[in-house]
């Protein structure tokens, strides 16, 4: 198990991580959330003794993994899979460190065989790709066949048969009692692998919960429903009815009815007994990646703004979505969903005027042609071989026409 306990870290006037207190427990899969800059990889790299706490401490089993006996044979860490001497081959790389540690070298033939790199362990590292590189990274840390397991990032550069095996890697790790702690940006690959979440922002903890915990506490539920198209008074009918037995309803922007605060099953019973004929009547539930951006909207430091060339884009045909289409009015009963949803085109979420079609985007006036300060006085364009003859010049000698006469 890993344990951290009041942990901060500061350099110099940054503070990376601030009075940050968790646990990750063996047998089930932890991720590791946070945007940009939050101190995700700072925590991991305190973790593993690679950096010195400010305040607090951490430990692995008990002890600071500095005091761990033989710790590569009892944790496995993947960092950064670029830390590798790209004149080794894989075997080699793999076996230097299995020597290090005191680990047989038949250990290194079995977990390239894990990580499916059996066939090129002779080649050497630097002409691997990104995936093949975290594979072998993957296989760096499952050498000592520790009982804690950490991952940054495992599936950056993997195909998606390379992420599904990565999926099932971290699972069976977990399922035989390992301790498991996985950090990702990916959100939906997070929400199939992870049991367990650990949410961060600017170095604070955010959030230390089960994954559906986590969705439920950071998002809300809807029923959407659908009446036909062609009978507003059927719509505005079981608005009313829905809003007196206590449900909430907003309106989207294709029409249909966003209800909160009643159950699909009381909906049903409400719209039959109105008689309100129903064309839709479906659940919705938040997804991992929207609870996670209403929780960290506020702790993002690095943010888009509006790209100043959008003008650049070739507009698109009338009635097709696109840069080209003029925005449309917001519906005015349903709120905007969330921060990260993009601004329309044209428009600035910081209040910059957007620039007319045509405009240098970076206010430079255009400048004229530099001219070659070793180049002569401009020439004439040589003739070509079909070009007419050149107006006779006064003052100087004409040929003749008359080709018979001697001009000597």
């Amino acid at each position: 198990m890993i344990e951290a306990v009041g942990l901060t870290k500061r350099y110099g006037a940054k503070t990376a991580v601030y009075n940050l207190s968790f646990q990750v427990r063996p047998g089930v899969v932890t991720g590791f959330l946070g945007p940009n800059g939050s101190g995700k990889s700072t925590t991991m790299r305190m973790i593993l003794g690679l950096d010195r706490p400010t305040a607090g401490h951490v430990t692995i089993g008990g002890h600071p993994f500095r005091r761990l006996p033989n710790a590569p044979r009892q944790v496995g860490a993947l960092l950064d899979a670029k830390a590798v001497h790209g004149g080794r081959s894989a075997r080699s790389h793999l076996l230097s460190l299995a020597q290090l540690a005191g680990i047989p070298a038949q250990r290194v033939d079995e977990v390239l065989g894990v990580v499916g790199l059996q066939d090129v362990a002779k080649r050497r590292s630097k002409g691997f790709s990104l995936g093949m590189g975290q594979r072998l990274g993957i296989a760096a840390a499952l050498l000592g066949d520790p009982q804690v397991l950490l991952f940054d990032e495992p599936v950056n550069g993997l195909d998606p048969e390379g992420i599904l095996w990565v999926r099932n890697l971290m699972k069976k790790l977990a399922a035989e009692g390992r301790t498991v702690f996985v950090s990702s940006h990916l959100m939906s690959e997070m929400a199939l692998t992870a049991d367990h979440l650990i949410v961060i922002g600017r170095g604070q903890l955010l959030a230390d919960m089960p994954v559906k915990d986590f969705i439920s506490a950071n998002s809300a539920d809807f029923a959407r429903v659908r009446t036909p198209g062609a009978e507003p008074a059927q719509r505005e009918k079981l608005t009313s009815v829905l809003v007196e037995a206590g449900g909430q309803v907003l309106s989207e922007p294709d029409g249909a009815l966003r209800v909160t605060g009643l159950p699909l099953p009381r909906i049903s019973d409400l719209a039959h007994d109105a008689d309100v004929r129903l064309w839709e009547l479906s659940p919705h539930q938040a997804s991992l990646e929207e609870a996670y951006m209403r929780l960290t909207q506020g702790a993002v430091d690095y943010r888009s703004t509006d790209d100043r060339l959008a003008h650049l884009q070739p507009p698109a045909q009338p009635g097709q979505p696109g840069y080209g289409t003029p925005p449309q009015p917001p519906v005015q009963d349903v709120p905007q969903q969330g921060w990260y949803a993009p601004p329309p085109p044209g428009q600035s979420p910081y209040g910059a005027a957007p620039q007319a079609p045509g405009q240098n985007p970076y206010g430079a006036a255009p400048q004229a042609p530099a001219q070659n300060p070793y180049a002569g006085a401009p020439q004439a364009p040589a003739p070509g071989p079909y070009a007419p003859p050149a107006a006779p010049q006064p003052g100087l000698p004409q040929p003749s026409d008359d080709t018979s006469k001697d001009v000597r």
